[in-house]
């Protein structure tokens, strides 16, 4: 009885003195911690729990809170891993060097960025200038896009989302209309415009390849040009769709064991058919080569 309450309360004096630690250092001895975009965090989630099954004892945790929330965590030393759908700014590299942070990118996975709508809208095509007038709020009824007489309402992202950033720059070229509805994640849009026929929003592919009640709007550069969908991996992988990107991670320099492992089972031919399984699409050569600048 003795030696048993000794060693009972050894073990609860260390779980005490772990609690009592810094969460920085109790994360870089036992775990991996990921953060940030929304868009990647179901994905890595996915990857992270196959990890973990394959590899008992490691500990992979994966939170979201957007691009930016991520990014800044890398930043401030509070995660080994950024998931961002965006590349990271001039502004945040400079704040990571003046903290001794030297962020790298690994791309994990590509994205089709989808435009959706109610699957009882009748509006199934659109080029990029009606999209950036859509989003602007300067084409404001469905009837100017050969839709019904029904005011449009748009569905997008929160300021601290890279979608939100890409969308911005590469179709808006302008800023969001007021009156955009922001919504936490993409889960939430689809699930708006399941509800609203009036609803136009855009999505990471990998949330709508099962999902009912929407539409995926085919996408042309300009008019007159050739109406290219996410839905299509040729015209993912030509470059015919507009609204391709790559999805990434960002470390802080060159990985420690832990990270690296992790990082290396994302990329294998296994952690990249988890990436297809989860509707987003394995990553292309040009990819690959930079992510073995990192030794991956």
């Amino acid at each position: 009885m003795a030696r048993w309450f000794k060693i009972t309360l050894m073990t609860v004096t260390c779980l005490v003195g772990m609690c009592c630690q810094p969460a920085e250092e109790v994360s870089a001895r036992s775990m991996v911690q990921v953060k940030g975009s929304d868009t990647l965090i179901n994905l890595v989630q996915k990857l992270a729990e196959v990890y973990m099954q394959k590899n008992p004892g490691k500990v992979v945790a994966v939170t979201g809170g957007g691009s930016g929330t991520g990014i800044a965590a890398l930043i401030n030393g509070r995660c080994d891993i950024a998931n961002s759908s965006r590349l990271i700014k001039d502004k945040e590299v400079a704040q990571a060097r003046d903290r001794k942070i030297d962020p790298k990118r690994v791309v994990v996975a590509i994205d089709g960025l989808c435009v959706v709508t109610n699957s009882k809208n009748p509006v199934d095509k659109l080029t990029m200038d009606q999209l950036g007038k859509i989003f602007r709020g300067e084409t404001k009824n469905w009837k100017e896009v050969g839709g019904e007489n029904r005011p449009i309402t748009l569905y997008g992202r929160q300021s601290n989302s890279g979608t939100y950033d890409f969308f911005m720059e590469f179709v808006l070229k302008g800023d969001y209309s007021p009156k955009m509805n922001q919504m936490n994640g993409n889960a939430q849009i689809v699930e708006a415009i399941k509800q609203d026929l009036s609803g136009i929003g855009y999505v990471g592919v990998g949330y709508v390849r099962s999902a009912k009640g929407i539409n995926i709007v085919k996408v042309a550069v300009k008019a007159g040009g050739y109406f290219a969908t996410p839905m299509n991996q040729q015209d993912v992988d030509t470059g015919k769709y507009p609204l391709v990107r790559p999805l990434q991670q960002y470390v802080n320099g060159m990985p420690k064991p832990m990270v690296r492992d992790f990082l290396a089972f994302e990329l294998s031919p296994e952690g990249q058919e988890i990436v297809k399984q989860q509707g987003f699409f394995a990553i292309q050569p040009e990819y690959a080569s930079l992510n073995k600048k990192l030794g991956l």
